[in-house]
């Protein structure tokens, strides 16, 4: 096993022949879920693994699940995957890649005839980034039980199509129970998005923390007037005011290592150039790895939104509609133990986005294996990893899930 290696070549081919479907012209990928070109990638994944011998279930929100038998199928198996859906501007790698390599993986051990201790499954998830369908992470999300299965499949993007009828459309709305799968570890392998393991010089990022993340709707109501007749004392001006609290965002996130902070949508009224605004509706998004640093930047944001509105006489509504948990992956001492191993350079990394195995850390000891991307550019037609380093990522997914289930096997044995 110490040799084993997967077939860099056939891994980078299966990359590109999964990058044509929905292929733009600059080289991403606009492939979003639910459509007929969601249907195509998925029908190649699934007739990928049933050339390997793996059986195939489809799960009621239409995760997909393929499984190659192990020596003892009554124990837990060992699990990976990702996303096969894009942004409308995305590129060939960002999930993709942690499908991809999870099949290269499976053809691995299949023509080198290895039979593992455990079962090993290798997954699709629904609809990861959220882009036709809310909200991101979709599939993973109500597999745990973090969403209701009925409110998802009714969830309906701007054309008011429903995510249940797109599915069942595709032929990808199956019967099989969320959470049913019997696992003792997942795995998912994915490009960085970020510039760290580049700028560091590193192969490997080994995830030990997934990032927190609060998300807001706020809406400052002010007083809307004329320009040049309300003198700057008697104003009531809910831009300056939302303004305040942007710039604020800002200084919160420089306040706290690792800290975050995002407004990345405004609407203005009534948006008239010489009428000072009344209204001004925004986002805010504040992120940090650590739960209890998250939740003083939080208290920060509120405390000021309230003082704030005090001081310029306006009201300052905050709706914090969405706390997604930072995410500890207890399965990272299997990433790192084979990552020395091959004796790829590495180091300790949290995951700044969301993806499917903070999910799965619900449920199972999760482990992410990060590999760098070109100036640490995704969610963008230009996202790229190159052939080397996508192979050392599979490598060490490889000997991640080898070591897992040798050690699931011997923890039944005691």
């Amino acid at each position: 096993m110490q040799d084993l290696r997967i077939n860099e070549q056939r891994l980078w081919d299966t990359l590109m022949e999964m990058g044509d479907i929905g292929g733009t012209e600059k080289g991403g990928c606009n492939r979003l879920a639910g459509t007929d070109l969601d249907k195509q990638a998925r029908d190649l994944f699934v007739s990928w693994c049933k050339a390997c011998g793996c059986t195939i279930d489809v799960d009621k929100i239409g995760n997909i699940f393929a499984r190659r038998a192990g020596t003892n199928n009554d124990l837990p198996a060992v699990g990976t995957g990702s996303h096969l859906d894009t942004q409308p501007t995305g590129g060939k790698f960002d999930g993709v890649f942690g499908v991809l390599s999870g099949v290269e993986v499976l053809r691995t051990l299949h023509e080198n005839n290895i039979e593992t201790p455990t079962a090993m499954e290798f997954s699709v998830w629904t609809n990861e980034e959220g882009s036709r369908f809310q909200p991101a992470m979709q599939g993973s999300g109500t597999y745990v039980g973090r969403f209701d299965l009925e409110t998802e499949l009714n969830k309906t993007d701007v054309n008011g199509i429903r995510l249940g009828d797109e599915l069942e459309r595709i032929g990808y709305l199956g019967e099989m129970e969320l959470g049913s799968r019997h696992m003792g570890a997942f795995f998912e392998a994915h490009i960085e998005q970020g510039p760290i393991l580049e700028d560091e010089e590193k192969a490997i990022g080994i995830v030990r923390l997934g990032q927190g993340i609060r998300w807001y709707n706020i809406e400052v109501v002010g007083r809307p007037s004329h320009s040049g007749t309300t003198p700057m004392h008697l104003r009531k001006d809910a831009m300056l005011v939302a303004s305040a609290i942007v710039t604020e965002m800002n200084a919160i996130a420089l306040r706290h290592e690792n800290g975050l902070g995002t407004v990345g949508f405004m609407q203005v009224w009534p948006n008239s150039r010489n009428t000072i605004p009344g209204n001004v509706k925004f986002s805010a998004d504040l992120r940090n790895p650590k739960p209890d640093v998250l939740l003083t930047m939080h208290e920060e944001l509120v405390t000021f939104c309230k003082e704030i509105a005090l001081n310029h006489g306006v009201e300052v509504n905050v709706d914090p509609f969405w706390y997604f948990a930072p995410v500890e992956f207890n399965a990272s001492d299997d990433v790192k133990a084979a990552t020395e191993k091959l004796g790829y350079s590495h180091m300790d990394i949290y995951a700044g986005a969301g993806h499917d195995a903070c999910y799965m850390a619900d449920l199972v000891p999760t482990g992410m294996i990060f590999t760098p991307c070109l100036n640490g550019i995704s969610h963008n037609e230009a996202e790229y990893s190159s052939p080397e380093e996508c192979a050392a990522g599979a490598n060490v997914l490889l000997h991640a899930m080898l070591e897992a289930s040798e050690r699931i096997a011997k923890e039944h044995q005691k």
